[in-house]
């Protein structure tokens, strides 16, 4: 199974969105601190322009959603844990910090953990590439590793809190680009390589 070129558009989309609306609303707001205020901060009804955070977050949800439908070679459980991770993200941009913090926490900790643990589920068992276990397995413990550490920072009014969650949500707004990348690579030797095979010099 061939994933598509849309679904290539959304995992694009998503690091753009989450790592462009973040570096943009905080160049909006010069009093921002990146390294120990969080993200939600930035779409804060008290934020400069509270409009580009939440814009980057909407883009963001609604993109891992489009890109779960889209890679067909991942095991379906997977792509529905993914599409709630997105679907948890849209949410976390409807519901300001400020304006529901209890929603709002809900929400990102239901979109952090999925968007964490998805690629875990992705790998198959005989796969090669990006969909063997030892590497999808892999991923998720790097994942889950960065969210332990902003979670430990978060509760401990760390420093670097800040910092660790943009480590955190720049790495899983990354990571199904990179799957997207590797499977259509793939697909494509495979495709060169049975034309080959069919059409011999």
């Amino acid at each position: 199974m061939t994933v598509p070129r849309w679904a290539l558009a959304s995992a694009i989309a998503a690091p753009v969105a989450m790592i462009g609306g973040w570096t943009l609303a905080a160049a909006r707001q010069p009093s921002f601190d990146p390294v120990q205020e969080t993200i939600s901060a930035l779409a804060a009804s008290t934020a400069t322009e509270p409009w580009i955070m939440t814009a980057g977050l909407a883009i963001t949800g609604v993109a891992h959603v489009v890109t779960a439908a889209g890679l067909r070679p991942v095991p379906r459980r997977a792509r529905v844990l993914h599409a709630i991770g997105g679907a948890a993200t849209l949410a976390v941009a409807l519901l300001p910090v400020d304006a529901a913090p209890r929603a709002h926490g809900i929400a990102a900790g239901i979109g952090f953990g999925a968007l964490a643990l998805w690629p875990a589920l992705a790998g198959r068992r005989g796969a090669t590439g990006i969909l063997r276990p030892v590497v999808t397995v892999g991923a998720s413990v790097g994942l889950v590793g960065l969210l332990g550490w902003f979670v430990v920072e978060l509760q401990g009014g760390g420093d670097l809190t800040g910092l660790t969650e943009r480590a955190v949500a720049g790495a899983q707004a990354v990571w199904p680009l990179v799957v997207v990348v590797a499977l259509r690579r793939q697909t494509s030797r495979s495709t060169s390589t049975s034309n080959a095979w069919s059409h011999p010099s």
